[in-house]
């Protein structure tokens, strides 16, 4: 029975201020419109059932209150309008019932959108499958399989059950299990998840469990339970109630020893909680607006105030500090080949791959203005890598095993990069003899680390990395952003584990499924969700729609204004009406006009509650002419840094008695010096640097960038002097002096370049 009166005053809550609003408003036009017709005795009846319905509403709400052992505004509400009813005063207590509605709606409405239902999760899984029996394949209901059942999975589906791979090798993409961007191989035997992709060709699978015991099930009740432990939250206005009713009654006391009952029901008529009930939701809806029209999805004012009182972040890595997308970062060579010839000949042959280092490796060479050969004969082994031939040679491109890639020097330095950096390797063997490799690593994104600094500024007060990727590479993306502390190797129920350890008020931040129960659980669960990841979003508070972590900043931001500005209209509604209290506790108030005044206390509220809706000071960022302008710098950059790569080979390949060969690429790497870089820079000084003062504020906030541009210049006229002067005759101290010059070249423009990427491009506005 308690279970049934629970659900209905539920449903009474949840639709009926909707409801309420639409009939206390006919009410008070219908009352109104009866007392110009003449017909008083029947307005009054329709405004005191009005009123009424108004006391019920009210105390439903004091009702569902006293449940979760608070106590609500709503009691306030209940006592004026039992007051007003009771000393005939209709058009008072139907006034007062309307206001009611209207702080209830507009409450409801800005939570309607607070939590999602979770089929999205079971949307994803497959609903059939293809399965081998006797010989022939038929497609059945996945709730149909069972364990020992063989499963044919094609290229792009959705793997629906756990299983194994029944021979060859099968090419997975994870990323929606683990985050990680990088597909991966299974071999014969080894154990395939449900939830991850076919990267790959067909392929067999064995299933070990039927769909109910799938990981993809496990995680969807996981998000469930998640959901079913977030405690409640108790409204702003609820911290006010206490002493407001107590000064209300305290009031109505005194005033009815004084001038009796009618004098009472005055200032309990002018205490409704109307500031109260309306000025927390109207500030966080028009927070809310103000959030969506920067691409920020905020699930309601409760989350917003979490949002505004956060001190502990967690953050997801793949594709949430980092771009999630691999980019060559350095080619290997062995046997006296160029890297040139190395990236060539790789790209070529992976021109012909569907792979996802495959795309980076041949922008990359297109970048170098490398002629790429159309590979031919081409043969693709899932998980293994590709070969073919490339004009004369036949080429193996892959794993280090899988292409007998054997020179050590090349190995341990890959190794050494995936244990250093988390980079991966690409090995390239050319007509049997190896060649060298290409290394790819996932790049933090440029806004992450000033995106977590005023994050800080803003009350954030610990960060930490948490990742399913390896405790090493995390630990090096930690120290790269700021993060107080980084947690790597972490299945989805490790992260939710992290989350209910932490301390604090928690926003955790990821993108892909295995984020979603930690995100469920969190206090606020934040989804990037620009690339998708929609089952992430329903279990998520905030959903981001663009790809930029900045916007997280400015939505706490955006949280922490409407919240003061809550708090102020909570503060001068209660100041108003507490002053309009003591001049009806004079009997110079009646109930009727208290009412009205209380109505222009409303007003005087819901102004000053849509500040919220304006601007205020939040995160510098450029639009415009500005934007274009940086826009324009920023992709110059790519050109920028592939020329740091030509003057890092220069240096590399300095020899202690350099041969012509290598004094021209030293000559001409000064030539991309001369024309490309110091006009780039000269360019930025000139053009990009006027623009960003007014932006970033201070006195003189670009003096560090513009010492940088001046050590560039010095240097490279240095370096040009040098070269002037040696001819082909060079000494040892000559050749040290430039090694030295260029790899503090490459150093200074390097960090430069990343420094102006996370300063200032960071900031260009894509709105």
């Amino acid at each position: 029975m308690l279970r049934r009166a629970r659900t209905a005053l539920r449903w009474l809550l949840l639709a009926g201020p909707a409801l309420l609003l639409v009939v206390c408003g006919g009410a008070v036009l219908a009352g109104a419109l009866a007392h110009l017709a003449g017909a008083g005795g029947a307005g009054d009846r329709v405004w005191m059932a009005a009123g009424a319905l108004g006391a019920a509403f009210s105390l439903a709400g004091s009702f569902a209150a006293m449940l979760a052992r608070r106590l609500g505004v709503d009691l306030i509400a209940v006592l004026a309008l039992v007051g007003a009813l009771a000393i005939n005063e209709a058009l008072a207590a139907a006034v007062i019932a309307l206001m009611v509605a209207t702080g209830a709606f507009l409450e409801r409405w800005a939570e309607r959108r607070a939590r999602r239902d979770l089929s999205a999760l079971f949307r994803r899984a497959p609903v059939s499958v293809r399965r081998r029996h006797g010989g022939a394949t038929e497609v059945v209901d996945v709730a149909a399989i069972e364990p020992g059942d063989e499963l044919l999975i094609a290229s792009g589906e959705v793997v629906c059950v756990d299983g194994e791979v029944m021979g060859g090798l099968a090419v997975l993409d994870e990323s929606s299990l683990t985050g990680e961007a990088v597909a991966v191989e299974r071999g014969a035997g080894e154990t395939v998840r449900s939830g991850a992709s076919n990267a790959g060709p067909a392929f067999v699978l064995r299933a070990t469990a039927g769909a109910a015991e799938s990981t993809q099930a496990r995680l969807a009740r996981l998000v469930e339970q998640a959901e079913r432990e977030r405690p409640d939250f108790v409204r702003l206005a609820d911290r006010f109630a206490l002493g407001f009713l107590g000064l209300s009654l305290g009031l109505a006391g005194l005033a009815a020893a004084i001038g009796g009952a009618e004098r009472a029901v005055a200032v309990l008529v002018v205490a409704t909680p109307c500031p109260l009930i309306l000025a927390a939701p109207i500030a966080f809806v028009a927070a809310q607006a103000r959030s969506a029209r920067r691409g920020v999805v905020i699930k309601g004012g409760t989350v917003l105030e979490r949002l505004g009182t956060a001190t502990t972040l967690l953050l997801d890595k793949t594709g949430t500090v980092t771009e999630g997308r691999p980019e060559v970062v350095a080619v290997l060579a062995c046997n006296a080949v160029d890297t040139d010839a190395v990236l060539a000949r790789c790209a070529s042959l992976e021109q012909a791959s569907a792979h996802v280092f495959a795309a980076p490796i041949v922008q990359r060479a297109q970048e170098r203005s490398l002629g790429l050969e159309q590979p031919s004969e081409v043969q693709e082994e899932p998980g293994r890598g590709l070969s073919g031939r490339v004009g004369a040679h036949l080429v193996a491109v892959g794993g280090a095993e899988a292409v007998g890639f054997g020179d050590p020097r090349v190995l341990g330095a890959a190794q050494r990069a995936a244990q250093r950096d988390g980079a991966s390797a690409v090995y390239v063997v050319s007509d049997g003899v190896p060649m060298g490799a290409v290394l790819l690593e996932d790049r933090p994104r440029r806004d992450a680390a000033r995106t977590i600094r005023a994050l800080r500024r803003s009350g954030i007060e610990r960060v930490v990395i948490v990742s399913g990727d390896r405790p090493e590479t995390a630990a090096r993306f930690g120290r790269l952003v700021g993060a107080d502390e980084a947690i790597g190797g972490c299945s989805p129920s490790d992260k939710v584990e992290v989350v209910r350890a932490a301390h604090g008020p928690v926003v955790m931040v990821g993108d892909g499924i295995n984020d979603a129960a930690a995100l469920a659980l969190a206090d606020v669960g934040v989804a990037m969700a620009a690339r998708g990841a929609s089952i992430t979003s329903d279990a998520a508070d905030v959903v981001l729609l663009v790809d930029r972590l900045e916007r997280l900043g400015e939505a706490r931001l955006v949280a922490r204004r409407a919240r003061r500005i809550a708090s102020e209209s909570v503060g001068v509604g209660m100041g108003l009406s507490i002053a309009a209290m003591g001049v009806a506790a004079t009997g110079l108030l009646a109930p009727l006009w208290g009412a009205l005044l209380q109505e222009l206390i409303d007003v005087a509220v819901i102004l000053n509650a849509l500040r919220a809706l304006r601007g205020g000071q939040g995160m510098a960022r450029l639009t415009g002419e500005r934007s274009l302008l940086a826009e324009r710098f920023a992709a110059e950059h790519t050109a920028v840094l592939r020329d740091v790569a030509e003057l890092q080979r220069a240096a590399d390949g300095l020899g202690d008695e350099p041969t012509r060969e290598q004094l021209e690429r030293v000559g001409a790497a000064f030539v991309l010096l001369r024309d490309e870089i110091a006009p780039h820079e000269r360019a930025e000084q000139t053009l990009l640097y006027p623009v960003l003062e007014p932006v970033l504020g201070g006195s003189d906030p670009l003096s560090p960038m513009s010492r940088a541009h001046v050590e560039i210049e010095e240097q490279t006229r240095r370096l040009g002097q040098l070269i002037g002067e040696f001819g082909e005759e060079l000494g040892e101290d000559d050749v040290a002096e430039l090694r030295r010059l260029l790899y503090g070249l490459v150093a200074v423009i390097e960090l430069h370049s990343r420094q102006e990427e996370e300063s200032y491009f960071s900031l260009i506005d894509d709105a």
